[in-house]
C-alpha cells in the first residue's frame, strides 16, 4: 500500500511512513519481514530493514533537493571505483541495473549491512593501519575529479556558511560579536589557505571520523560517503587526531607513515588543519540553521539558535582564533 507522497519544505520526510519505505525497498526485489530500524542520519533517513529468510539491508532515502541524480552518482562510481581495489567502502548494491532508484519522489539507494564497532584512536597501530587504507582510497581519489559535487573552499563552507548564519539565524543580541570574530577568523584561514600554496584538490570521503569507520576484524571499513566532494588530502585525516598537540604530532606521524606506503602526502597541507577544523565549525552552525524547518533537528537539537548557543559560539571560535594564531602542526621527520 501507498500513500500520498507529497513533501513540505517544512518535513521534507513525512511521506516516509512505515508502509511507504518497506514498499520502497520491496519494489527492489527484496521483501521485508517487517521490521524497520532507523540509523543515526539527520541529513538523510536510513533504516535498516528486515529482509525474510536474508541478512538485513540498509535503505537511504536523501534529503530531497540536496544533491543531484548526477551529484549522487559521481558519489557512487567513486564508492564502486574503490571496491573494484577491495577497499573496505560499502558501496550501494545494483539492483535492476542501477545503484540509483527513485520511488515515489525520493531517491532512495540499497546497502549491505556492515558490523563493527569505532576505531581506538588511542591505539598507534589503528592509526597506521587507518593511514595505510587513507593512502590507498586517496590514491584512486586522485585517478579522477568531480564534475558535479561541489570543493570543500573557504568561501563554500565558511564565508558562505557566516552569510547564511548572519541573514537568517542570528538573534540580534549577539549578531554584531558573532559577525566580528567570525569574520577575522576567516581572514585568518584565507591567509592560512594562501601559505599553504596550491593544493591539489582530490576526492575524498569528506566526513571521515570515528562515527563513519566501523572497525572490524583489525581492519576499517568506511561508511557513508555523502559528503564527499573535492579537497585537499588533509580532510580526512585531521578529524582522526586529539588532544594536545605533542599527542596529535604522534598521531599524525603513525597516519602519515602508513598513508605514505601507498600515496604521497603533501606536507604543506598540515597548515590547514586548524583551517578545517575552522569551517567545520562555521558549517554545522549554518547546516543546523539550514535544517531547522526539519522537525528531526528540532527534536535532537533544541538547544540550537538560543542566544546562549551562540553565545558559546563566540566562545569557541574566539579559542579557534587563538589556535589559528599559532603555528601549524608539524611532522618534525619531513
Amino acid at each position: 500500500m501507498t500513500k500520498d507522497t507529497s513533501m513540505t519544505k517544512e518535513n521534507p520526510f513525512e511521506a516516509l511512513t512505515p508502509d511507504f519505505i518497506l514498499d520502497a525497498v520491496e519494489s527492489r526485489g527484496f521483501y521485508s519481514d517487517g521490521r524497520a530500524i532507523a540509523l543515526n542520519s539527520y541529513e538523510n533517513r536510513v533504516l535498516q530493514i528486515g529482509i525474510e529468510d536474508a541478512t538485513p539491508v540498509i535503505a537511504k532515502f536523501y534529503r530531497p533537493n540536496r544533491w543531484t541524480k548526477e551529484q549522487i552518482l559521481e558519489e557512487h562510481a567513486y564508492c564502486f571505483e574503490l571496491t573494484e581495489q577491495e577497499l573496505p567502502v560499502v558501496a550501494p548494491i545494483i539492483t535492476q541495473g542501477e545503484s540509483l532508484f527513485q520511488y515515489q519522489g525520493y531517491y532512495c539507494a540499497l546497502f549491505e549491512r556492515k558490523g563493527g564497532h569505532a576505531p581506538e584512536l588511542d591505539n598507534l597501530d589503528n592509526l597506521f593501519t587507518l593511514g595505510r587504507f587513507l593512502g590507498r582510497i586517496h590514491r584512486v581519489g586522485q585517478a579522477k575529479e568531480y564534475h558535479h559535487r561541489p570543493a570543500l573552499t573557504p568561501q563554500t563552507y565558511g564565508h558562505d556558511s557566516i552569510d547564511y548564519i548572519i541573514e537568517h539565524a542570528l538573534p540580534a543580541e549577539v549578531k554584531m560579536p558573532y559577525e566580528s570574530i567570525a569574520r577575522d577568523l576567516m581572514n585568518l584561514v584565507d591567509e592560512r589557505w594562501q601559505r599553504a600554496g596550491q593544493q591539489r584538490n582530490i576526492r575524498v570521503h569528506g566526513d571521515c571520523h570515528v562515527g563513519n569507520i566501523l572497525w572490524r576484524d583489525d581492519n576499517p571499513h568506511f561508511v557513508d560517503l555523502d559528503d564527499s566532494r573535492m579537497a585537499p588530502a588533509v580532510q580526512d585525516i585531521w578529524m582522526l587526531l586529539s588532544g594536545e598537540r605533542e599527542q596529535q604530532q604522534k598521531q599524525l606521524m603513525e597516519i602519515i607513515e602508513g598513508y605514505q606506503e601507498f600515496c604521497d602526502f603533501n606536507v604543506a597541507e598540515l597548515q590547514l588543519v586548524e583551517c578545517l577544523r575552522t569551517l567545520r565549525m562555521i558549517y554545522h552552525s549554518a547546516w543546523l540553521a539550514r535544517r531547522w524547518h526539519d522537525p528531526a533537528f528540532k527534536f535532537a537539537f533544541p538547544y540550537f539558535g538560543s542566544v546562549q548557543y551562540w553565545q558559546e559560539q563566540i566562545l569557541d571560535l574566539r579559542v579557534q582564533f587563538a589556535e589559528l594564531q599559532e603555528a601549524p602542526v608539524s611532522l618534525p621527520n619531513y
